[in-house]
């Protein structure tokens, strides 16, 4: 059953969106910010011959770094000053939220407010710049270790003045996609870190097409496969876009009050709990949680060595954590489940809304107000984040390891599927708020323009 509001939405006029003028600036900003974050993902680093990095990249095609590459729009195979993205900032987005919710002093900053946010963001933004400088480290250590091994020259100057130019201009490069996402966020459409996600993974769908069917015409993927990869992808589109709008609607109801006419009426609502409440969070937080040390082993993984303990470590990460590894597997499917009721619980407090109930004289129909309330809440929303799991687990699981056995490139998964349609409908669902604001505020100038001619 929708809502009121879905059922204004859906019979909105497009014509109107003509009319609206500031809707058509945001879209037009958030346009703009997203071909800014394109060109840059072209710039490539300073230090690096261009022309021989995709010949060095082709040696790690087909591992985890796959995944990165696409998150970043392709930045990594070409080594730009974007090459990390935003995943150190996810990444430390993560820590941030677990330690505000175990640490005393950090749970009290959160509870303060505006204010208490903004001091949470500044310690998330310090962790990005620490990752950045790792990671940033370690690509650029790697990049100088396989360019010695193949014999081509892809860093003009090897050495530590390198090395600390490219960590400058990685820890800078993400620092200016964290701010073009919030820019995105408060003066365009949608969330700007999602959007900037999905424009990495939309850039790499050409390629990834060009590349199946090419595949297809030289004989080297079997049709059967063509075709079973297309209708997966059409039963993963609809299915996460029926999951992403299914709910549980709770029946709340409001004491009986006395109308114009002296009749005693009894108001009723309902409160939407989603099935899936964390959307493409526990995926995009699993996935970089991976991705850090990964990414750390694999450009590692050629200059250390192999007798030595440290050096044993970093192969086996490479060897058993690799995409479509049983033990990869398993841990994405347990970060996705884990993050699925880790982000639920931050999101929705049951306590805080069985007391807006209750200070609002609503209740859930055969549940006191209260403590009741609130068990009974967390318990409804208990059973649906484990709907909400297993279906985040399969679609993202499944069809990664479907793809690591037929070997087609890992950039169009199950995740990078889900990233897109939920960004997607989020953003659409904002375009329509935009224009239901514009066509309530038009009703509410011709309302004073006839109050004024009577």
């Amino acid at each position: 059953m929708a809502s009121r509001a879905d059922n204004i939405a859906s019979n909105l006029n497009l014509g109107n969106f003509a009319k609206a003028t500031e809707l058509k600036q945001r879209i037009w900003f958030t346009i703009g910010a997203l071909v800014v974050f394109r060109f840059l993902s072209f710039v490539p680093l300073p230090g690096v011959n261009p022309l021989i990095l995709g010949e060095l990249y082709d040696q790690t095609r087909g591992t985890i770094l796959d995944m990165f590459n696409a998150f970043s729009g392709g930045a990594l195979s070409q080594m730009s000053i974007i090459a990390l993205g935003v995943m150190p900032y996810i990444t430390a987005s993560i820590v941030v939220q677990m330690a505000s919710a175990l640490h005393p002093t950090l749970s009290a900053l959160k509870k303060e407010g505006a204010s208490g946010r903004q001091k949470l963001n500044q310690y998330t933004r310090y962790g990005t710049v620490f990752l950045c400088a790792i990671q940033g480290y370690f690509l650029a250590v790697g990049l100088e270790t396989y360019a010695a091994q193949s014999g081509l020259a892809a860093v003009v100057n090897p050495g530590y003045m390198f090395r600390i130019g490219a960590v400058i201009n990685l820890v800078g490069g993400t620092m200016f996609l964290l701010w073009l996402g919030e820019q995105i966020t408060s003066r365009g459409i949608g969330n700007g870190v999602s959007l900037i996600i999905m424009a990495g993974i939309v850039s790499q769908f050409p390629t990834f097409a060009t590349n199946l069917f090419e595949g297809g015409r030289t004989g080297s993927i079997a049709p059967a496969i063509i075709i079973g990869f297309i209708v997966m992808v059409v039963i993963l589109i609809l299915g996460i876009s029926f999951m992403e709008r299914a709910q549980r609607r709770l029946l709340i109801q409001y004491p009986k009050r006395a109308t114009q006419n002296g009749m005693m009426q009894a108001d009723r609502s309902h409160l939407p709990l989603k099935i899936n409440t964390a959307g493409v969070i526990p995926p995009i937080f699993a996935s970089s949680l991976l991705l850090l040390p990964l990414t750390i082993s694999s450009f590692a993984g050629n200059s250390v060595d192999s007798d030595s303990t440290f050096g044993g470590a970093i192969l086996w990460l490479n060897q058993y954590l690799a995409h479509g590894q049983p033990v990869y597997m398993l841990l994405y499917a347990i970060g996705i489940i884990f993050f699925c009721f880790f982000y639920t619980a931050v999101v929705f407090n049951p306590e805080e809304t069985a007391d807006n109930l209750k200070k609002n004289g609503g209740f859930i129909p055969g549940i006191r107000p209260g403590k009741r309330t609130a068990d009974y809440l967390e318990y409804v929303l208990t059973r649906i984040t484990v709907v909400g799991a297993i279906y985040l687990t399969l679609v993202c699981v499944i069809p990664e390891y479907m793809i690591a056995q037929t070997g087609i490139p890992l950039f169009l998964g199950g995740t990078s599927l889900l990233i897109v349609v939920n960004v997607t409908v989020d953003t659409i669902s904002q375009v329509q708020s935009h224009l239901l604001a514009h066509q309530y505020g038009d009703l509410i100038k011709k309302a004073k323009l006839k109050g004024r001619m009577r």
